[in-house]
């Protein structure tokens, strides 16, 4: 799966899997994957054939069992922990089906917290925030408290967080899996302008088609190899 533009994370006959003998079940299985700056790429199939095991893997949220990640030269795996959580905090954005803000704080408050964890100015990342929030179309939103939002607001709010820090990649799974179709279709037009405008790489694990397809390339996992869907 290479691309014409820049790599930016090779994974290497990654493998993963999950139960004890002899009810092993085979997630990844030797898979190789190359991920290009600015791509935007889709993942789908059936639930439970490791689309979001995979996500994770990319994300550094969860190590493979065997297998090399290679980001931008330097070898994931052989990082310790906090030193990836660093590296999550500042390259990688996540956003979930469940946007798990912080309830109780403002919109501000929510978005800024990826760059106080980096220990980032309190003014600078105040800065970060409200200019993210006003990308999201939340600008007259700043200081409401989330649980007062819509959950198209909500959602908004939690791009807004994991876009904060400009990272490398936003990892979105079923982004807008809890969203009505207006609200839904909104989210998928704002990824897509934030990936042109920002040129972020894009991955997404979906069910919604119509998200898919708005995707460059498409693939899915099968047998443990990730294949053209």
């Amino acid at each position: 799966m290479d691309d014409a533009g820049s790599v930016l994370m090779r994974l290497t006959q990654i493998t993963k899997k999950f139960g004890t003998p002899p009810d092993v079940i085979n997630i990844l299985d030797g898979s190789e994957f190359t991920i290009t700056q600015g791509m935007t790429l889709a993942v789908v199939g059936a639930s439970g054939i490791g689309k979001s095991t995979l996500l994770n893997i990319i994300g550094t949220l969860d190590r493979p069992d065997k297998g090399q990640i290679m980001f931008q030269g330097r070898d994931l795996l052989s990082m310790k922990d906090d030193q990836l959580a660093a590296l999550r905090n500042k390259r990688i954005g996540f956003v979930f089906q469940f946007h798990y803000l912080l309830q109780g704080f403002s919109a501000m408050e929510n978005v800024m917290i990826p760059g106080l964890i980096a220990k980032k100015s309190k003014k600078m990342v105040e800065n970060l925030a409200q200019n993210m929030l006003e990308r999201v179309g939340l600008a007259d939103r700043y200081h409401h408290r989330v649980e007062d939002l819509s959950g198209g607001e909500q959602q908004r709010v939690a791009i807004a967080r994991a876009l904060v820090m400009k990272p490398d990649i936003l990892l979105a799974d079923e982004p807008t899996g809890n969203l009505d179709e207006k609200n839904a279709d909104s989210l998928h037009a704002l990824i897509t302008e934030l990936n042109k405008e920002l040129g972020m790489t894009v991955i997404v694990v979906t069910h919604n088609m119509k998200l898919a397809r708005m995707m460059e390339k498409t693939v899915t996992i099968q047998n443990g190899k990730i294949i053209p869907a």
